[in-house]
């Protein structure tokens, strides 16, 4: 892409590699059974897990790589660029797994965080509802306390690892009329009775990263269950959202690079009215421009991937990174399908895949609005 990279050290490399390998190797060749299945099986979260490509930014101690995020950036970028569509295990390690590993205390870090990185433990987080989605203060899961146990009864929707899931981070209101203040993070274990599944949702795109509902009738779980402090989990939340919606940036950095590269490729073999597609002008001008910007997405990216690394990411900074990238993803993606002509409207060609599991990446995280607002309330 012209842009020489200088913000991952040889260690993110040697990781790089193991990554690629893995996709390669495990998971395009079962794409398409996932796809069917509308889930991905626990076989390939268990070999991810003995290779040590799940949690690799947790310390050893807890069963982690003892990485940081450069090896979850990585991790993220080939994904993206790999054309696998299901496994959500940068959600798992890099997203979910930082909640226990910030949040939870010695006792919970040793119980839970070892399974998480070894793919034994799979992770969800519950907190859109069906009344409610980007407004967390506005959940109306309750969890109240009897004893030493939480009884915890709603229901939520659109949860990734829904299906698969073995441990499900709960947002909830432990004080319903105390707003943000009121709400908690609790872990419930998949095998809590009254805990229930829902219907596989049907997606546009990412049909095999499997997304349900999940009912909370009575689930009673001990107080020792609770993640951090009770009426602190919205604070929990705003800590670590700014790495969700930064890594679905960077995903979506890489992507747009692969995109660009297949429809190089695609446009300048294709031949139409006795000329490639490549030689007509209007092909050149609007690929010209998507060169731009994705050279401007993969500068700002590897920016805010340094900052990152060092922790000092801004919850600004982040929703500018998200927007950003996959607003332009968006628009790019467009103009690319349409160079590809009634091919890029068949999901056998990677830009049509691309362009329907890249939908959501304006929506989930928090959408382009919510990130607007908050970008808009710096001015």
């Amino acid at each position: 892409m012209n842009v020489t990279r200088h913000v991952f050290r040889d260690d993110h490399e040697m990781y790089r590699e193991t990554v690629r390998r893995f996709l390669q190797r495990e998971c395009l060749p079962r794409q398409q059974a996932w796809d069917e299945a509308g889930q991905v099986d626990r076989a390939t979260w268990l070999k991810a897990g003995r290779e040590g490509l799940l949690c690799a930014s947790l310390p050893e101690e807890y069963g982690g790589g003892g990485g940081d995020f450069g090896h979850a950036a990585v991790f993220a970028e080939e994904m993206a660029r790999s054309g696998v569509s299901g496994p959500a295990f940068g959600m798992h390690s890099d997203i979910i797994a930082p909640y226990i590993f910030r949040a939870g205390n010695e006792e919970q870090k040793r119980r839970w965080l070892p399974g998480t990185a070894s793919g034994e433990t799979i992770l969800a987080i519950a907190m859109t509802e069906p009344g409610t989605g980007s407004d967390l203060k506005a959940v109306r899961t309750t969890a109240v306390r009897e004893g030493d146990e939480y009884v915890i009864n709603g229901s939520k929707t659109f949860i990734s690892n829904g299906l698969i899931a073995d441990l499900i981070i709960v947002v909830c209101k432990t004080d319903p009329a105390a707003g943000a203040k009121g709400i908690s993070l609790i872990a419930v274990e998949a095998t809590r009775a009254g805990f229930r599944r829902g219907r596989k949702l049907q997606k546009v795109g990412q049909y095999a990263q499997d997304t349900a509902e999940l009912f909370f009738d009575n689930v009673r779980v001990p107080v020792g269950n609770r993640l951090g402090e009770e009426g602190k989990g919205f604070g929990y939340l705003m800590g670590e959202l700014p790495q969700e919606r930064f890594t679905i940036a960077i995903g979506a950095a890489a992507r747009l690079e692969r995109a660009l590269q297949d429809t190089l490729h695609y446009v300048k073999d294709r031949r139409a009215f006795d000329q490639t597609v490549w030689d007509f002008q209007n092909t050149k001008f609007k690929l010209a421009d998507v060169k731009a910007q994705t050279v401007a997405v993969r500068t700002m990216i590897d920016h805010y991937i340094g900052e990152h690394m060092r922790r000092r990411l801004t919850l600004e900074e982040a929703a500018i990174a998200k927007l950003f990238a996959t607003e332009t993803l968006g628009k790019a993606l467009d103009d690319m399908v349409q160079l590809h002509g009634g091919y890029g409207y068949m999901l056998e060609y990677p830009i049509a895949r691309d362009f329907v599991d890249s939908r959501v990446t304006r929506i989930y995280g928090g959408t382009s609005e919510v990130m607007r607002e908050l970008i808009a309330r710096k001015l």
